[in-house]
């Protein structure tokens, strides 16, 4: 079941549980060229992205922000940006004025660290929670006035010296971050926040999500989340850290925008975050294939057949097909695909409508003729456009 929260408004593509989980990513350009990541934004858009996070490192990147946004409408595209925001609070008030959303660290927004962190006494942690609240009214009352959104982003590299003096490096402190700045939100009747637990520690973007959860429940507080396991690295590295931390997320039910942090053009995120959504069951963006590594039962080239079947099938979204090399686990292991194809001896398949024999004993060379026709029979085939 996925985790109940409450809708947060991002332009017109709302976030929570009872919208699809989002994808994003963010530009690596210069925010001051318009013209690259004007570009930028457009790949990550086409190649299927939602949502765009743009930094603004200060208010003239800030500023920018109009600029970049009015051609991106000017091409027709009118997707939410996002700016991220660190140490500036001035920079944050001028970027709500212009995007949907804006993403603060609590761990940079007000407090700093320091080369000599100091020891707080509880009046002094009181008098530190006090002036944070006063330094978040204006954004607060721009982004009401604005309907813009907010995204409290904590991350496990940048934690005060406050909240590390009491709670330490860990994930206990980067949830007490959030949530100091959540509850002023609260008592200024402002919901429109996400918020996210960021690491390149896999284990701790888990425990400090879960443990966020936890907290927000024990507090009756339902906030949508974003995840992602920040500088993930590239190539197979990244993928795999994002998918275990991304993906045993979502199988809990948690998540309700997701980024993958690649370095790599952005646009190649994309990809990678649906086939995590894939996996998970969350949203179909192409075929699902469920097929055996293959072993000494097998009695057909399996890896020769998979590729011609996908290379057949590979427009059809949403179908899932089992390919598997013999009957000892292949209808039980396949039990949920659309149409199975199955080893049944030497040279011989059997063709599967769910869990129904559909065609017995089809000589090899006929076989991934005879699964087309029986999709095209059954009213799942579309022709490529």
């Amino acid at each position: 079941m996925r985790r109940k929260t409450h809708t947060v408004h991002i332009g017109d593509l709302p976030l929570g549980s009872d919208y699809p989980v989002r994808l994003q990513s963010m530009t690596n350009t210069n925010t001051m060229d318009t013209e690259a990541t004007v570009a930028q934004c457009i790949r990550i858009i086409e190649a299927g992205g939602e949502y765009v996070r743009i930094t603004a490192q200060g208010v003239r990147e800030a500023e920018q922000l109009a600029v970049i946004k009015n051609a991106l409408h000017h091409r027709g595209y009118r997707n939410p940006l996002i700016a991220d925001i660190h140490f500036n609070p001035k920079v944050a008030e001028t970027a709500a004025r212009i995007v949907e959303k804006v993403r603060i660290n609590p761990g940079n927004y007000v407090d700093r660290k320091s080369s000599a962190p100091k020891t707080y006494t509880g009046g002094e942690y009181a008098a530190e929670l006090e002036r944070i609240h006063k330094r978040l009214l204006p954004l607060i009352q721009i982004c009401k006035e604005y309907g813009t959104a907010i995204r409290i982003g904590s991350n496990h590299g940048s934690l005060s010296d406050r909240i590390v003096n009491r709670y330490g490096d860990s994930p206990q402190g980067m949830v007490e971050s959030a949530m100091e700045f959540l509850r002023i939100f609260e008592v200024e009747n402002f919901n429109q926040v996400v918020l996210s637990m960021k690491a390149s520690n896999v284990r701790v973007v888990i425990e400090s999500t879960r443990l966020l959860v936890e907290r927000m429940a024990q507090e009756n507080m339902h906030y949508p989340l974003h995840l992602g396991v920040t500088e993930a690295g590239e190539g197979e590295d990244g993928r795999i850290k994002s998918a275990v931390g991304i993906g045993s997320l979502l199988t809990d039910g948690i998540g309700d925008t997701i980024r993958v942090s690649l370095t790599e053009p952005p646009e190649a995120e994309i990809p990678v975050a649906l086939n995590i959504l894939q996996a998970c069951r969350l949203r179909m963006s192409k075929p699902e294939y469920i097929s055996c590594p293959s072993c000494g039962r097998t009695q057909f080239d399996l890896q020769t057949t998979a590729a011609k079947i996908r290379e057949r099938t590979s427009h059809l979204t949403g179908l899932k097909i089992g390919i598997m090399g013999c009957i000892v686990n292949g209808p039980g292991e396949m039990a949920d695909a659309d149409y199975g194809y199955v080893g049944a001896g030497p040279g011989k398949i059997t063709l599967y409508k769910q869990r129904e024999v559909v065609k017995r004993n089809i000589p090899e060379e006929q076989a991934v003729e005879e699964l087309i026709n029986l999709i095209k029979e059954n009213g799942d085939w579309k022709e490529v456009k």
